[in-house]
């Protein structure tokens, strides 16, 4: 009896098909779903279970399709261990921030009317923020290949930062200002503030958007380029006009996680519009979307500029939506 002998494989057999050596971001981020290898029953329990029912729902039957989600590649092709590196040195950067400020009594200088706008406009921005890591955690777990989850959690992570640093920022403004209710008044500007209710209704319904196709396109597409363009760099420009010089750096890290985010989100857009029946499917999505969200871009604008003075933040928001869904 004979046996022939094998020529040893090169390469983990699922990175086979890259014919080429591959990189750490290969290694760690391709075809890590194992739930995607049945399709009847995702997860290794009875087919029928509300887990697996969920799933073939959601993610299986999703109306965005792609015969190979898995050859999705992330621009930054970031890993974990190169998203610490770089986050380490951005967290630096913020704590020095809120150091070097605290070290000449920045807070006692802010004028008393602004310090009421950053009560109402500023501190309650940590719910919209917690809404978007529960959302980005919610993609993240739907997700049809790893290599897109892997975005959504280092999304997730970056909300959680940006919610951390804004209770941070909160807490700071409450020791030099207690009559304004800082870090007492959120919730309640949140659930009952007018210029609030916009993005509450919208982010309340974005959660309950199960098809992971809908959850992203809603999020990435629509809501979070909403936020950068007219939530972040009105309140940027505010603060800087009234002589604010922390808050408008603190949105520059904030901001720069968010053109990250953009840049992963327009490739994963891109990749499936590689299906040309996707492009009906996104743009239905997106113009489901976007009324709420410019609704909640007005709202809020009008609260914080007045009315009447939020078109040219509009105008961009709707200008990088564009982008992030053009084929």
């Amino acid at each position: 009896m004979s046996f022939e002998s094998k020529k040893p494989l090169r390469t983990w057999s699922h990175l086979a098909e890259l014919r080429k050596k591959p990189s750490e971001y290969d290694i760690v981020s391709r075809k890590l779903h194992y739930s995607t290898n049945n399709p009847d029953s995702p997860w290794e329990l009875s087919p029928d279970c509300p887990m697996n029912l969920w799933y073939k729902q959601y993610r299986n039957s999703s109306p965005l399709k792609h015969d190979n989600w898995d050859a999705f590649t992330d621009p930054d092709q970031l890993v974990y261990r190169t998203y610490n590196l770089m986050q380490d040195g951005q967290e630096i950067h913020v704590q020095s921030l809120f150091d070097q400020f605290n070290e000449r009594e920045y807070d006692q200088m802010i004028e008393s009317e602004w310090s009421g706008v950053l009560a109402r406009c500023y501190a309650p921005l940590r719910y919209l923020f917690h809404c978007i890591q529960m959302s980005s955690a919610y993609v993240q777990q739907m997700a049809p290949a790893s290599t897109i989850s892997n975005c959504c959690v280092l999304q997730t992570a970056d909300s959680l930062r940006w919610l951390t640093h804004t209770a941070y920022r909160t807490h700071e403004l409450s020791l030099t200002y207690p009559e304004q209710g800082f870090a007492q008044n959120e919730r309640k500007l949140w659930e009952q503030e007018a210029g609030w209710q916009g993005l509450r209704e919208l982010m309340e319904k974005q959660l309950t958007a199960f098809d992971w196709g809908e959850a992203f396109v809603s999020l990435n597409l629509v809501i979070k380029p909403t936020i950068m363009e007219s939530i972040l760099k009105p309140l940027q420009a505010a603060a800087r006009e009234n002589n604010d010089t922390l808050l408008p750096l603190l949105i520059d890290s904030q901001l720069k996680d968010a053109e990250r985010h953009n840049r992963w989100a327009k490739a994963l857009a891109q990749h499936a519009l590689t299906n040309p029946k996707n492009e009906t499917v996104i743009n239905t999505w997106v113009e489901k979307w976007q009324p709420l969200a410019d609704k909640a871009a007005q709202t809020y604008l009008s609260m914080l500029l007045g009315e009447g003075q939020s078109s040219h933040f509009m105008d961009n928001s709707a200008s990088l939506r564009a982008t992030l869904v053009a084929a």
